[in-house]
């Protein structure tokens, strides 16, 4: 053995990876040892890998698979780091996701804390009981795209917003008439690929400059609604007492379902939000 040859129960120490991990790092040709023992098969890694064995241990603790990190270390070697930092900033997205998940999550439960674990309680929140509605035409400005409901809602209504805040739009005196709401056009909950549509009412002379954006007519409708009040991850507790509604008063419900935004979660706690769940209905 060479004086720089460090054995694998030490670097395992310098580097506080398990010699489990550096034999798997070694079977996917992340870091491979300097030397092998022919006989006992002992592995021997070098100075010069404990960097190696540092960068394995960071990529892993933010959260990267060992399939991005061996891209990465390719990108690496043939000096393309604008893939590296591409890979960051998708993690970065992800990762404030992940936390506005958690943000929820702690906030329903600091509501369950106060209901003292009744869990009934805490998903009923607070939803009105069912009224039929006759709602009439609405002129709107939309966009409609395919997405995750966590990302495209919001990336619609600020695209949508923005729309009606431009100068011109201004100068013309549009005017938002009613709440911002989202249509839903699935018959069944996507993950992804959900087909999501974002209105907002408005009058006025508007100005459209994104093609996938149109100002059209809703048509009137005949619904079945509840206001909600909670988190947005609770809105189900409405449908549910919609498509109950329904079935004792035997309607049959209808799509698109929409549901209309009162106030910004950005101005009020979530248990303030509002959110009014409306489902077309005709007599069976």
């Amino acid at each position: 053995m060479s004086v720089d040859q460090i054995p694998i129960g030490k670097f395992s120490f310098m580097t506080r990876l398990s010699q489990k991990a550096l034999r798997l790092y070694d079977r996917k040709g992340l870091l491979v040892p300097e030397a092998k023992d022919p006989f006992t098969g002992y592995r021997y890694y070098t100075v010069s890998q404990l960097e190696q064995g540092m960068k394995i241990k960071t990529l892993c603790f933010l959260g990267f698979s060992l399939e991005d990190i061996s891209r990465f270390f390719d990108a690496e070697s043939k000096g393309d780091f604008g893939y590296i930092g591409a890979g960051f900033r998708k993690k970065l997205e992800q990762t404030r996701l992940e936390i506005g998940q958690l943000q929820k999550i702690e906030g329903i439960l600091q509501g369950a804390c106060k209901h003292n674990g009744k869990v009934v309680e805490l998903f009923k929140m607070s939803v009105t009981e069912p009224v039929i509605k006759e709602i009439p035409e609405l002129r709107v400005i939309s966009k409609r795209e395919k997405g995750t409901f966590a990302v495209t809602i919001g990336k619609l209504i600020g695209e949508i917003c923005t729309c009606v805040g431009s100068p011109e739009n201004q100068r013309n005196r549009v005017k938002v008439t009613g709440p911002v709401m989202f249509l839903c056009h699935d018959e069944e909950y996507k993950e992804t690929g959900a087909d999501i549509e974002i209105a907002l009412p408005v009058s006025g002379r508007i100005s459209v400059e994104d093609p996938k954006m149109e100002v059209k007519t809703l048509p009137a409708i005949r619904a079945v609604s509840v206001v909600y009040r909670g988190p947005y991850p609770g809105v189900e507790a409405g449908y549910n007492r919609i498509f109950s509604y329904a079935r004792e008063n035997r309607l049959e419900t209808l799509s698109p379902s929409r549901e209309l935004y009162f106030n910004d979660p950005a101005d009020v706690p979530e248990e303030e939000l509002m959110t009014e769940v409306q489902i077309p209905v005709r007599e069976k």
